[in-house]
C-alpha cells in the first residue's frame, strides 16, 4: 500500500520561495507594479485633440467643423491641416454609402490664398468613427478661399489673421 505522500510530488508553498524577490530594491516592485498599472489602464483608444472652429463661421444646426491642432504643418508658405466635420443628420444618398462625419486633410497656399483637398474619409458615425470610406479626391485642383465660409476660417487658423 502506498503513502499519501508517495503518490504525489511534494507539495510546496509559494511563500517559501519569494524570498529572492523580496531582497530586490523597492524600486523594481514599485516599476513593476506601475508597468502593469500603465499596460492595464492604458489600453483605451487615442482621440485627435479636436477642437471646434469659431462659430461665426459653422453652420448651426447642421454640423461642426473640428480642426486638430497637433497636425498642422508648415513648409514654405505651404501649410497642411486635417479638419473634422460632424454632420447632426445623415449624408448621403439612399445607398450604403452614407456618413455622418468626414476627415479632411488640407493644404493652404497662404500666398496665393487658395486650398485643394488631399484626403476624404467619410465615416458612418459621429467625430470620425464607424465604417470608413475613402472619398475621391483631386490633389492637382487648387480652390480659392472664398470670404467668410468656413475655409476663410481655417485658413486665418493656418495661415495666421490676414
Amino acid at each position: 500500500m502506498l503513502r499519501p505522500y508517495y503518490r504525489f510530488p511534494v507539495q510546496y508553498v509559494v511563500s517559501h520561495h519569494v524570498g529572492p524577490f523580496l531582497k530586490l530594491p523597492l524600486a523594481y516592485s514599485l516599476g513593476f507594479w506601475l508597468l502593469i498599472t500603465l499596460l492595464v489602464l492604458g489600453r483605451g483608444p487615442v482621440y485627435a485633440e479636436w477642437v471646434a472652429v469659431k462659430k461665426n463661421y459653422q453652420v448651426l444646426g447642421l454640423q461642426t467643423v473640428y480642426v486638430d491642432p497637433d497636425t498642422i504643418r508648415r513648409e514654405g508658405n505651404l501649410v497642411t491641416l486635417w479638419q473634422l466635420i460632424d454632420f447632426k443628420t445623415v449624408q448621403g444618398g439612399m445607398g450604403p454609402d452614407r456618413f455622418l462625419s468626414m476627415k479632411i486633410q488640407q493644404q493652404f497656399d497662404c500666398a496665393a490664398t487658395r486650398l485643394r483637398l488631399l484626403a476624404v474619409t467619410e465615416f458612418s458615425r459621429h467625430m470620425g468613427t464607424g465604417r470608413p470610406a475613402d472619398g475621391y479626391v483631386d490633389k492637382d485642383t487648387w480652390l480659392p478661399v472664398k470670404p467668410e465660409s468656413m475655409n476663410q476660417a481655417l485658413w486665418e487658423l493656418a495661415c495666421g489673421e490676414p
